[in-house]
């Protein structure tokens, strides 16, 4: 008996040995992973874009800098929740909702690692990757500040330890946007600094900033978005003399912060040029206060289009108004003007009211939507077709009108990001399609305010017959679904997430669960989410296997934000980039 008691004596204190060995060892791994999150192997690019001799270059000595003195205390933009607001609209439902929305994000970033590490993007059927901006890993730079957002520190860590050795050098293509590797890779890195401060992550945007502005290398200084490597690397870009105007007015964020990270003023004065163009012809075109869709570069920034929108080709030129007067602590009231007076002309002549049938007992909902609009300066048509990309419109006119007193246009944002999520509700997958047509209000016959020209009209059977029998088979009021896909886009949820947030309305919050619950049905793979062809379907929706990057860096981070409380990322500490990506505000001191 004795002998078997040492035995179990000798057995347990080698059983105590091993556990604290591998605790011992499990807390050096554990502290070694640290070492190695920490220790990048930086790779730098492999072509010196900052010392690149220039063709057309710009004296220091008249660069344009950034606004000198302490940013101005901008107001209030997010709603000041009381505590029985929070405990109310952030208890255990929505903390649930939250987490499934980042259930969907780790589905669609394991799909991702596991198939496509390094590309741009996965395809979420046959789990293949597939470069389509240039091979840099797009799907993973424009997703990290969402890992971080997320709480997907692991994830995180390993996108930037590949981030590191990215070279910009070697692309899959002879060419890029610069508008889309601005907002996607520039934004992407830019946020995920600013949300991390790591160091590396800094670094690699300055070197990307250094290749995008060889594309403003250019005769007039204006930017060439058809960014031919060779061509910029040897000073022989050209602008284009049909160039949305988007491309041209959606670089000012990025460039911008990227001289308050850096100091270096030569982004921000390439930017400020646009901003000067922009001053000179909003007046000038055939619809004063807004610029045509798209815009002659090569001659001045010559404006002879006739179609205005906030939508396609045009969104984000508009919406970088109001954040630039953010970013910049107020600092440059030319963006206040700009912002003003393209809104006032929007709401006149861009926005209308649907015709809606009478849905009693249920009161008709008080809704806009933002069309397209033919000009050639005298006569001024609407065109009804609602874009998807528009929908983005709602959180635009919140902000600015938070930012610049401007409620009426709080008003107006709610009006348009609820017309976007009743057009959610209106088609049989809960989902809207990416381009359709609907009859709106008749216009009002008075040269009185512009708000007569948004007021609600009685709903009239025959004026929705005389579009044909197609008709029939369209929730009312749709005339024509001119695109029937979804594409993953964010735009609705945007708005939606931005009026919460700026009116604590707790009922958005049911409303952006019901979207959420309707894109996942529709667009869920067995491994990841993808773009559908028709919301029109009942039942089994088909897939085009894509997965674009900005589900994971902007859909899932807005239904994620909605969900979370107020605090993170709030709207008077960060604002975002047109890819979601938010950017830090600079403070008064």
């Amino acid at each position: 008996m004795l002998t078997a008691y040492r035995r179990f004596q000798r057995l347990t204190l080698v059983a105590a040995l091993f556990l604290a060995a591998y605790f011992i060892l499990s807390q050096t791994n554990f502290a070694s992973r640290n070492i190695e999150w920490r220790n990048w192997k930086y790779t730098p690019t492999s072509f010196d874009w900052r010392n690149r001799p220039q063709s057309h270059p710009v004296d220091e000595s008249t660069m344009t800098r950034l606004p000198e003195g302490k940013p101005r205390q901008l107001p209030t933009i997010q709603h000041i929740f009381s505590h029985d607001e929070l405990t109310e609209a952030h208890n255990k439902t929505q903390r649930e909702r939250r987490d499934a929305v980042r259930t969907a994000a780790r589905r669609s970033w394991r799909t991702y690692r596991n198939h496509a590490w390094g590309r741009d993007e996965v395809a979420p059927q046959q789990l293949v990757g597939k470069d389509t901006f240039s091979g840099w890993g797009a799907t993973l730079v424009d997703a990290l500040d969402t890992l971080s957002i997320m709480g997907m520190e692991e994830d995180f860590r390993d996108a930037v330890r590949h981030v590191a050795s990215i070279d910009w050098n070697n692309a899959t293509s002879g060419q890029c946007s610069l508008f889309e590797t601005n907002i996607r890779y520039l934004g992407g890195l830019l946020s995920a600094y600013d949300l991390s401060q790591e160091r590396v992550l800094l670094d690699k945007a300055i070197e990307l900033g250094d290749m995008l502005h060889a594309g403003f290398d250019t005769p007039n200084h204006m930017p060439a978005n058809s960014f031919h490597f060779k061509s910029a690397k040897e000073g022989k870009l050209g602008v284009s003399r049909h160039e949305s105007s988007a491309a041209a007015g959606s670089l000012s964020l990025e460039f911008t912060r990227l001289s308050q990270l850096t100091g270096d003023p030569k982004y921000y004065h390439a930017i400020d040029g646009v901003k000067k163009a922009l001053e000179r012809t909003q007046n000038k075109t055939s619809l004063p206060g807004m610029w045509p869709v798209f815009v002659d570069l090569r001659n001045d920034f010559f404006t002879p289009g006739t179609s205005f929108s906030l939508g396609a080709s045009a969104d984000s030129a508009y919406e970088y108004l109001s954040k630039m007067h953010a970013l910049l602590g107020g600092l440059d009231p030319a963006y206040e003007r700009l912002h003003t007076r393209a809104m006032a002309t929007a709401q006149k002549h861009v926005l209308f009211r649907p015709m809606l049938p009478d849905f009693s007992p249920t009161p008709t909902p008080d809704i806009l939507f933002s069309g397209t609009v033919l000009s050639n300066g005298n006569i001024v048509e609407l065109r009804p077709e609602v874009q998807h990309l528009g929908c983005f419109a709602g959180g635009m006119f919140a902000l600015g009108g938070r930012l610049f007193g401007r409620e009426d246009h709080v008003r107006i944002g709610e009006q348009l990001a609820r017309g976007c999520a009743w057009a959610y509700d209106s088609f049989p997958t809960g989902i809207m399609p990416e381009v359709s047509a609907i009859i709106p209000c008749e216009e009002v016959e008075s040269e009185e305010e512009e708000e007569d020209n948004l007021a609600p009209c009685a709903w009239n059977e025959t004026r929705w017959r005389e579009h044909g029998e197609r008709v029939v088979h369209l929730p009312k009021p749709f005339s024509a679904v001119l695109d029937p896909r979804y594409m993953l886009r964010p735009e609705a949820i945007e708005s939606v997430f931005v009026l919460y947030r700026v009116t604590g309305q707790a009922d958005l919050l049911d409303t952006a669960w019901r979207m959420f619950e309707s894109i996942t049905r529709g667009t869920r793979t067995r491994f990841a989410h993808s773009a559908i062809t028709d919301v029109l379907t009942t039942g089994y929706t088909t897939k085009t296997d894509e997965m674009e990057s900005f589900w994971l860096a902007e859909t899932l981070k807005y239904f994620y934000l909605v969900f979370s409380e107020p605090e993170l990322i709030s709207l008077d500490d960060y604002v975002f980039n047109t890819e979601a990506h938010p950017l830090r505000l600079p403070k008064p001191v």
